[in-house]
């Protein structure tokens, strides 16, 4: 494994454990060019997973990229990182297990909508923003007035 301080080619595992969730091997590291110490995760691929972007554009599915944007609709909101991580995990569980090897992104985007209408729903709409693309703030009192409505009747 690449050291991410000197770029060194080799490092030295000196803890293994799983993480809490049990769906990834948290490992810790150290260089054997600089001494320095960092984290890696292990996680279990079923297969190459390709996104397709509304313009036709294709990029592989990428989960750092998946956990950056929940993480970043529940910045500054009380939710547990590892409900974050379970968030993710579960989403790309779902995406491998498809049977499809490609995914529109808005598929992909749906799946978070769910999953973090379940979590938070100040994270669900600032998501939701992002994703149906407000332009005015009378798009986010509609769809809040709507998610309020939701609440009270479920």
């Amino acid at each position: 494994m690449r050291c991410p301080f000197c770029a060194h080619d080799d490092s030295q595992v000196k803890d293994s454990r799983p993480t809490d969730d049990g769906a990834a091997i948290r490992r810790r590291r150290q260089c054997e060019g600089c001494g320095a110490r960092f984290t890696t995760f292990e996680r279990i691929q079923l297969r190459e997973m390709t996104v397709v972007k509304s313009e036709g554009r294709r990029e592989p599915f990428d989960r750092s990229k998946l956990e950056r944007s929940i993480q970043i609709a529940c910045r500054k909101r009380p939710v547990d990182p590892a409900r974050i991580e379970r968030l993710a995990t579960a989403i790309q569980r779902q995406i491998e297990t498809s049977g499809d090897s490609e995914i529109p992104a808005s598929a992909v985007g749906g799946m978070v909508m769910d999953g973090l209408k379940a979590l938070d729903s100040v994270a669900y709409i600032r998501f939701a923003s992002v994703y149906k693309d407000f332009r005015e703030a009378k798009d986010f009192e509609d769809f809040a007035g709507a998610v309020s409505e939701a609440g009270r009747d479920g």
